[in-house]
């Protein structure tokens, strides 16, 4: 029988996902990655793995936003049921937190320096979502993890030809993010208006251009 959580227990569980996100070889991934064993990278040019590294640092730093939004939605969703859905949602974001910091490894790459810039302002957009609703926390999760699937699709029809583990992680990533949207938008999630869409594309390229080399 689950036990309701007092206010410390709250921080420290609060605390603990903070360093799990930041905090580099900390997440756990519940699932094997996808880059398994019998899936072998071709042959590629020092430019090309910078650009992939460079690639999987811009995926990893969304996996900190996300993880993030997620944890300051949870923190503030009124429907249990909505907190519940968050933290399964989070745990599949943890999965591909350490794929890709484990392909940064393999690619002779570290994350990005600005993780925590970004993780700040992500729980506090995602706090206030929760805050305003249920319905409007719920449709920026789906509205969130459709531009998320945007990069990823960007990214796998430029990741060098050679880079077919990095491409086997980015395509589960892409399926697993159009399931939480679809999710987000069942449990009764707002769609928002292309303006609220278009200015979340102007952020997202904010984060791309600043953490691709950063």
């Amino acid at each position: 029988m689950s036990r309701t959580l007092s206010r410390v227990d709250q921080v420290i569980h609060q605390f603990d996902n903070v360093l799990r996100t930041l905090v580099p070889g900390a997440a756990a991934a519940s699932r094997p990655s996808p880059a398994t064993s019998d899936i072998e990278d071709g042959e590629m040019s020092t430019e090309e793995r910078e650009h992939a590294a460079g690639l999987m640092r811009i995926n990893h730093t969304g996996e900190v936003c996300a993880q993030a939004l997620y944890q300051g939605q949870g923190l503030t969703a009124r429907l249990p049921e909505v907190r519940g859905q968050m933290e399964e949602a989070a745990q599949e974001e943890i999965d591909h937190l350490a794929w890709c910091e484990t392909r940064l490894t393999e690619l002779d790459a570290r994350t990005s320096l600005l993780n925590p810039l970004f993780y700040t302002a992500s729980f506090g957009m995602g706090a206030l979502a929760g805050a305003i609703g249920d319905r409007i926390s719920l449709g920026f999760v789906a509205a969130t993890e459709e531009q998320v699937g945007n990069h990823l699709d960007e990214h796998l029809e430029t990741l060098p030809p050679g880079d077919q583990r990095s491409r086997a992680v980015l395509r589960q990533m892409a399926i697993d993010e159009a399931h939480h949207a679809q999710q987000a938008l069942e449990a009764g999630g707002a769609r928002f208006p292309g303006p609220v869409k278009a200015g979340m594309t102007l952020m997202s390229k904010v984060m791309t251009s600043s953490v691709k080399r950063i």
